[in-house]
């Protein structure tokens, strides 16, 4: 299943924003995989990552 992930993440003084296309089996497994994904690109603590929405993606 797709998932589209919308947030913020702290990046420097400011907060930006995402969205992530995530394709995972559920809704916890997109959250997790997009936590990854952003901690291990900008180098981001959980803390740092504000999750707006999870919602399937219509194909």
């Amino acid at each position: 299943m797709n998932f589209i992930v919308k947030g913020n993440f702290k990046a420097g003084q400011k907060w930006e924003q995402f969205t992530k296309k995530i394709t995972t089996l559920n809704k916890s497994l997109a959250l997790e995989k997009t936590f990854s994904l952003l901690g291990s690109e900008h180098r981001l603590r959980r803390s740092l990552i504000k999750i707006n929405s999870v919602d399937e993606a219509k194909e």
